[in-house]
């Protein structure tokens, strides 16, 4: 079922809507499905699929939380085992093709990059994660850097492989996040002159 914004909106079996800040913008080919929230300014790309509808053994469905200012890039898939919930904090980037999937929590301005898996984990503010890296039933500090394609599983990966960020890496994640923002921000105002010019067929 689509809404009149022609986001792709679908209640999970048990009822539950995702609920969208009007300020996010949310690309047409995304799927957004059952007990979610998505804040404002938040950029959903193409082909991302936030799907929250396992049960707890009471029947019940945790939420996913996307926080303000946040982007999910194309090909994101954000998913939670029944009983869990997701938790991104604000300005957070999700990469093309990462995976989060609950139980899971996502500090403010945490960056997952191009592939990367993250599951039954805590992740602090500010935290890099590399191309194609896996996170695992780990707690990560603030600011910590994880390297590309490398698996953190415990703590003895933690210690052989997980360092500080530098100047570098939060500069970059900051121009990911405002670079996000502006698209964000781009496709609301073409999709209002869309309908300011045709008005709306959705």
């Amino acid at each position: 079922m689509r809404s009149k914004s022609n986001i792709f909106l679908c209640p999970n079996p048990n009822g539950d809507w995702p609920q969208v800040d009007s300020t996010a913008y949310i690309d047409p080919t995304a799927q957004i499905i059952g007990k979610i929230d998505i804040g404002a300014k938040v950029f959903v790309g193409p082909n991302a699929v936030i799907r929250a509808d396992e049960t707890d053994d009471n029947g019940n469905v945790s939420p996913i939380e996307i926080g303000p200012e946040c982007n999910v890039q194309d090909g994101v898939i954000i998913h939670a085992l029944g009983g869990t919930k997701v938790t991104v904090g604000q300005r957070t980037s999700l990469g093309h093709g990462c995976i989060i999937h609950g139980p899971c929590t996502l500090g403010d301005g945490c960056f997952v990059g191009f592939g990367a898996k993250v599951f039954d984990a805590i992740l602090g503010d500010g935290v890099f994660v590399g191309t194609g890296a896996v996170i695992q039933g780990v707690k990560l500090d603030s600011k910590s850097l994880v390297p590309s394609t490398v698996s953190v599983l415990c703590r003895e990966h933690m210690v052989r492989f997980v360092s500080t960020t530098s100047l570098t890496e939060s500069e970059f994640m900051e121009k990911v996040v405002a670079a996000n923002l502006n698209l964000a921000k781009g496709y609301i105002g073409l999709k209002k002159k869309e309908v300011d010019t045709y008005g709306d067929k959705s």
